[in-house]
C-alpha cells in the first residue's frame, strides 16, 4: 500500500535544490523552493527549518520564528534550533520569549557556550543581573578565555555593587585583551570603591589605547575634580567636549564645575547644551541667583507643567514663593520640614560592636578623601559607601534600608508626590563619612540628586558651648539664594550616637560648627529616585 504523501519524508535529492540555493546566496529562491516543497511535505523538520533559515537570512524574523517553531512541534530535542529561535526573537525585542527559548537550548544541551552567554545578554537586557551572572558564569566554565562573556560578568557584578569582584573580573579580561572600554569600566568601579588614584591610572590606560574616547575624558575629569585637581579636571571635560562637542555628561559635567565656581552664564550654556539629568532645574538655578527672575518665573511654570516629582524643582518653587509671597503651588512636598524624621538605630547605640567595628574600618580604610568645598575642618570620603565590600558598611546599609522603610511607613498617608511617588526599592544614589574637628560644620546646601537624604552619627561632640553645636540645621533658604527678607523657616536637630535623621532632599542643611577639641563622625546618604 502506498504512504500518504503528508507522511513521507523528502529524499536528500528533493532537499539539493534548496541546499544550493541557501549555499549560493540565494535566499529569495531557497524560500520559494521550501515553501512550494512545505505544500508536499508539511510533517517534514528539515524543509521548515531550512525555510526558517532562508527567511531570517532575509531579516524576515517573524516569519523565521514560526517557520522555527513548526520543526520543533515535530522535534523539540534540537538545542541549536532553540538557540536560533532565541537569536530571532532578542532581535524582535520579545526578551521573555527569548529567554524562555536559550534556556530550553541549554537544558537540552548544557555545553552550548553561546546559549549561555545569549541567555546572560538577555537577562542582563531585563535588569536580572545576578541570573545574567551565572549564566556568564557557565560560559566561562566551557571557554575560559571567552573575552565577551567575562567582560559581560564583570558589568553586571558592577552593577550589583560588587565592585571588589567586577574588578578582578576586569583584571583577568585585560589578561586576554587590552581593551579600552574594559579599563573605562575598571576605573568607574575603582572610582565607586573610593580609590580616585587607582580610577586615574585605568583611565590613562584606556586613553593609551583610544586617545579619543570622550567618555573615558569625561570621567576623568570627575575623578580629578573628587581630588581637588579642578584645572585639570576643566581641561578632560574640555578634551571630552573637543572629541564629542556634544557629549551631554561632559557638558554637564563642565557646567557643574562652572555653576560650584560661581560662573552661572557659563554654566547655564553648558546646562542646556548637556539636556542631561536635571540639566533644566539647574539652569533654573542659574536664572535665579544672577536675579533673572522673569526669565526664571517663565521656565519655572513651564517645567511644572512638565515634572511633577522634582525635588530640585521643589526647592526652587518654595524657595520662589517664599521669597516673593506668591503661592506655591508645586505639589512635590509644600512643607518639606514637616517631613524632617529623626529616630534611631538601636544596633548603633550604648556599647555597640558594629558601631565599633565601623570606626575602625573607616579609619583603616583604603577609600581616599573627596574634595569638598562646603566642608570646613573636616574630611569626606569618596566613592559610595555602602558598594564596599566591608561587612560593617554592607550591614550599615541593610540598616539604613530599615530606617527609611519607618520612613516611608511614617508618612505614607500624605497627600503629595514625596509620598505618592516615593522610591519604591532603596538604591543609593551615594553615600559617605564626613569626619570633623575643631570648628568643623558643612555649610548650607541641597543635595539636587537625591530623593531623601540622611545622616547617622557615629560619634558627637560632648562639651559644647551651646546646646546644637555639631546640630544639623534645616531650612527653606539656604545655599545664598537671593532672598528678600529673612522669615524663612528652620528645624533644628541635636541628635545623639547611632541615631538617624532624614529628611526630603529639596531641604536646605547645614552642620552647626562646634568649638570643643574632639571628633564628629557620620555617615551620610542619599536614596536614589527612579
Amino acid at each position: 500500500m502506498k504512504r500518504p504523501s503528508n507522511l513521507r519524508q523528502p529524499t536528500q535529492t528533493e532537499i539539493q535544490p534548496i541546499l544550493q540555493a541557501l549555499n549560493a546566496g540565494n535566499l529569495e529562491i531557497a524560500e520559494a523552493i521550501a515553501k512550494k516543497m512545505l505544500k508536499q511535505f508539511p510533517n517534514a523538520f528539515v524543509i521548515h527549518n531550512l525555510y526558517g533559515n532562508a527567511l531570517a537570512g532575509q531579516n524576515k524574523f517573524k516569519d523565521a520564528v514560526a517557520a522555527f517553531r513548526k520543526a520543533l512541534a515535530i522535534d523539540a530535542s534540537v538545542a541549536e534550533l532553540h538557540f536560533n529561535v532565541g537569536i530571532l526573537l532578542t532581535n524582535l525585542n520579545r526578551t521573555d520569549e527569548a529567554i524562555a527559548s536559550y534556556k530550553k537550548a541549554v537544558n537540552l544541551r548544557p555545553s552550548l557556550t553561546d546559549a549561555h552567554y545569549n541567555l546572560g545578554t538577555a537577562l542582563q537586557a531585563q535588569g536580572k543581573f545576578e541570573q545574567a551572572g551565572n549564566s556568564y558564569k557557565k560560559a566561562v566554565e566551557l571557554e575560559p578565555i571567552f573575552f565577551e562573556a567575562l567582560a559581560n560578568l564583570g558589568v553586571v557584578l558592577q552593577e550589583q555593587n560588587r565592585l571588589a569582584e567586577a574588578i578582578e573580573i576586569y583584571k583577568k579580561v585585560l589578561l586576554i585583551q587590552q581593551d579600552a572600554k574594559i579599563f573605562f569600566n575598571m576605573g568607574t568601579a575603582l572610582k565607586n570603591e573610593g580609590k580616585l588614584g587607582d580610577a586615574v591610572e585605568s583611565y590613562n590606560q584606556a586613553l593609551a589605547l583610544n586617545p579619543d574616547y570622550a567618555e573615558v575624558h569625561s570621567n576623568m575629569g570627575e575623578v580629578l575634580r573628587d581630588q581637588g585637581r579642578y584645572d585639570e579636571s576643566v581641561a578632560c571635560y574640555k578634551k571630552a567636549l573637543a572629541s564629542d562637542p556634544s557629549l551631554p555628561v561632559a557638558n554637564y559635567s563642565l557646567a557643574i564645575y562652572l555653576y560650584d565656581s560661581g560662573d552661572l552664564d557659563g554654566a547655564l550654556e553648558h546646562f542646556q547644551r548637556s539636556q542631561f539629568a536635571d540639566w533644566q532645574e539647574r539652569s533654573l538655578y542659574c536664572l535665579y541667583k544672577t536675579g533673572r527672575f522673569s526669565e526664571f518665573k517663565k521656565g519655572l511654570d513651564e517645567l511644572k507643567t512638565k515634572k511633577h516629582s522634582s525635588p530640585f524643582l521643589a526647592t526652587l518653587t518654595g524657595h520662589y514663593a517664599d521669597n516673593f509671597g506668591t503661592e506655591n503651588d508645586y505639589n512635590f512636598c509644600k512643607n518639606p520640614l514637616d517631613f524632617v524624621f529623626h529616630t534611631e538605630i538601636k544596633e548603633l547605640q550604648g556599647d555597640s560592636e558594629l558601631r565599633k567595628q565601623l570606626l575602625h574600618d573607616i579609619k583603616v580604610a583604603d577609600v581616599e578623601e573627596k574634595s569638598q568645598g562646603r566642608l570646613h575642618h573636616g574630611v569626606q570620603s569618596a566613592g559610595n559607601l555602602f558598594k564596599r565590600s566591608e561587612a560593617s558598611f554592607q550591614q550599615l546599609g541593610k540598616l539604613v534600608e530599615d530606617a527609611i522603610q519607618r520612613y516611608r511607613e511614617s508618612f505614607k498617608g500624605e497627600n503629595c508626590e514625596f509620598v505618592k511617588a516615593f522610591p519604591k526599592n532603596t538604591e543609593f544614589a551615594s553615600s559617605w563619612f564626613v569626619k570633623m574637628q575643631q570648628g568643623g560644620h558643612l555649610t548650607s546646601h541641597i543635595h539636587e540628586e537625591g530623593w531623601v537624604s540622611g545622616a547617622l552619627y557615629l560619634t558627637l561632640p560632648i562639651n559644647k558651648q551651646h546646646e546644637h553645636e555639631g546640630s544639623i540645621e534645616l531650612s527653606t533658604h539656604g545655599d545664598d539664594y537671593p532672598k528678600k527678607h529673612d522669615n524663612f523657616p528652620t528645624k533644628t536637630v541635636a541628635p545623639e550616637i547611632g541615631d538617624i535623621v532624614m529628611f526630603p532632599s529639596s531641604v536646605f542643611h547645614r552642620t552647626i560648627p562646634f568649638s570643643s577639641n574632639e571628633e564628629r563622625i557620620c555617615v551620610a546618604f542619599d536614596l536614589k529616585p527612579k
